[in-house]
């Protein structure tokens, strides 16, 4: 019995794959509510319509919650190691999106709300996610009117503020950081995800590098980061280029 079992959950993973409807990346399904359903989530079988991602910390970047009952500690892997230097993880920045004040819009929808030219729609009454308004990106001066096509871009990554000095801060300065609205860009999905973790001397957008690089290191200033030798000759000269 348990080997059929077995047999008919291998036609069902195949069918899902030759149809499209799931593929091998598919770890995480962020469904049209927003929530974020890894494979341990009861119901991830059942979301049919959705944004793919390949990690949870993915999903929560792109905006996305987890549904109740489950937590990053709880999925593993996402623990605090003990003793000797400690890695870069998306949680030790807060589990995704904070919601300072309670009202249901997170960093994330206050952003899209502050930054677009036009008033922002929501999804439903609660007026807690956003779904349509007028962005210009900041990386390529494009309009924007989709905010699912948004993703918001930490200026300064978390993950070089971590190797650059925010791996000596307390949790509650990490998550400040996080959802800094100064630290905060709504921009194209795709050219957020090609930055990752990388400073401006290994990455700029196709637009406005002048002023990506001056916020970037005005942000780098403020939080006290320390940028290396070659990285701090880099800023400079480049800053000094756009004001000749």
């Amino acid at each position: 019995m348990q080997y059929e079992r077995c047999q008919i959950l291998a036609v069902l993973i195949t069918g899902f794959l030759a149809t499209g409807n799931l593929t091998a990346d598919t770890l995480v399904k962020q469904s049209s509510s927003g929530l974020c359903h890894p494979l341990e989530s009861n119901w991830y079988d059942r979301t049919e319509n959705y944004t793919a991602y390949d990690s949870v910390e993915a999903c929560l970047d792109a905006g996305g919650r987890l549904p109740q009952g489950l937590t990053l500690a709880s999925l593993g892997g996402h623990q605090e190691s003990t003793g000797g230097p400690q890695e870069y993880e998306r949680s030790k920045f807060g589990h995704g999106w904070d919601d300072a004040d309670g009202d249901c819009q997170d960093s994330r929808a206050e952003a899209l709300i502050a930054m677009s030219a036009t008033t922002v729609r929501f999804a439903n009454d609660d007026r807690c996610r956003v779904t349509t308004g007028r962005w210009i990106s900041s990386f390529t001066e494009n309009v924007i009117q989709n905010a699912s096509e948004i993703d918001i871009d930490h200026v300064v990554p978390l993950a070089w503020a971590w190797e650059h000095g925010a791996a000596g801060w307390s949790h509650t300065k990490r998550e400040q950081f996080a959802n800094d609205p100064v630290n905060l860009l709504p921009v194209e999905a795709s050219l957020n995800r090609s930055k990752g973790a990388l400073g401006p001397n290994q990455w700029l957008p196709p637009a406005g590098h002048c002023g990506y690089v001056a916020r970037f290191t005005r942000i780098m200033k403020k939080y006290e980061l320390e940028p290396t030798k070659s990285e701090s000759s880099w800023l400079r000269d480049f800053l000094n280029s756009c004001r000749s």
